[in-house]
């Protein structure tokens, strides 16, 4: 497929890129200004080199964070978000999970700092903890809240009391997502830095927007649902959108994130916390963080 000047959005995402077969891009000699016009807000995310660690640094150099999440019949969400965290280069995490799961997760996780909780009778974390959480929180460089805390109204009610007072940049993701998107101006009152990484099905409860009309036009509500709450949000799926509150949205074209079928399945974007949140405490801004944790899940997938 030849297109002319720029490649186009449609040539980027799904089912186009999977129709196009070899892109090539040919020049008609547009001005050098337009590449640089900030009226240019779509782009294929590139490449940001990883910080190297020092060798005079310590634990404490890439962490802390702190990951909210698991419920009794989700196991694998925690470790994969906390665990993903150090595997990409992360020094230092603390998991809060239900009490009774903290000896299993431990089993295939045992650098992880764990601090049980206190439960529901359904097994999810319990609101009494909230004051525990929140106090936690302050020594941390960031927080992954949502994965696996399943949909415990108590469970969903602190998870909206949460990310509504914890002052610290703050990732959202799975049954947070739902939690949030029921009182979805919380968000938009937080004075900290917030991430969401819905997939389809969440992105149309935050957005109350049907899935099949998201799907038409997934960048023009990404732009305008990033700006609106004044969040990094990262639309999951291939190819993964990143958009920034400024309206900028980067196509992800790296490998599962950015295209490759084996990565459809649960766990994934657990790992894609961990990934982010990594890239943050190894020095890179929060935006780069976002873009880099995505480029480098897309890659190893």
């Amino acid at each position: 497929t030849i297109t002319f000047g720029l490649p186009k959005v449609g040539n980027l995402l799904y089912p186009g890129y999977g129709r196009g077969g070899k892109l090539y891009v040919s020049h008609i000699s547009f001005p050098p200004s337009l590449y640089d016009s900030d009226s240019l807000k779509v782009e294929i995310a590139p490449p940001v080199p990883v910080p190297e660690r020092a060798p005079d640094t310590t634990k404490m150099d890439y962490g802390p964070i702190l990951v909210i999440a698991g419920a009794a019949n989700y196991f694998w969400a925690p470790h994969a978000s906390a665990y993903s965290f150090l595997k990409a280069g992360g020094g230092y995490a603390f998991l809060a999970c239900p009490k009774s799961l903290a000896p299993s997760v431990a089993q295939s996780g045992k650098e992880v700092v764990f601090q049980p909780q206190k439960e529901t009778s359904s097994g999810s974390i319990a609101l009494e903890n909230k004051d525990e959480l929140l106090e936690l929180s302050t020594s941390m460089k960031m927080v992954v809240l949502g994965p696996g805390l399943s949909l415990n109204e108590e469970t969903r009610n602190l998870t909206r009391e949460l990310a509504r007072e914890i002052e610290k940049p703050l990732l959202i993701d799975g049954d947070g997502i739902t939690a949030v998107s029921q009182e979805i101006e919380i968000l938009k009152e937080r004075k900290a830095a917030t991430i969401l990484t819905p997939h389809l099905g969440e992105m149309a409860r935050i957005t109350r927007i049907e899935r099949e009309e998201i799907e038409k036009n997934r960048v023009d509500v990404l732009q305008e649902t990033a700006k609106k709450l004044n969040a990094i949000i990262v639309l999951k799926g291939a190819h993964s959108l990143i958009g920034y509150p400024d309206q900028r949205v980067f196509i992800n074209v790296t490998g599962a994130t950015g295209g490759k079928a084996g990565m459809a399945t649960a766990g994934s974007g657990d790992v894609l916390n961990g990934t982010i949140a990594a890239m943050f405490c190894l020095g890179l801004s929060l935006e780069e963080a976002v873009r880099t944790g995505v480029f480098i899940h897309g890659l190893s997938g």
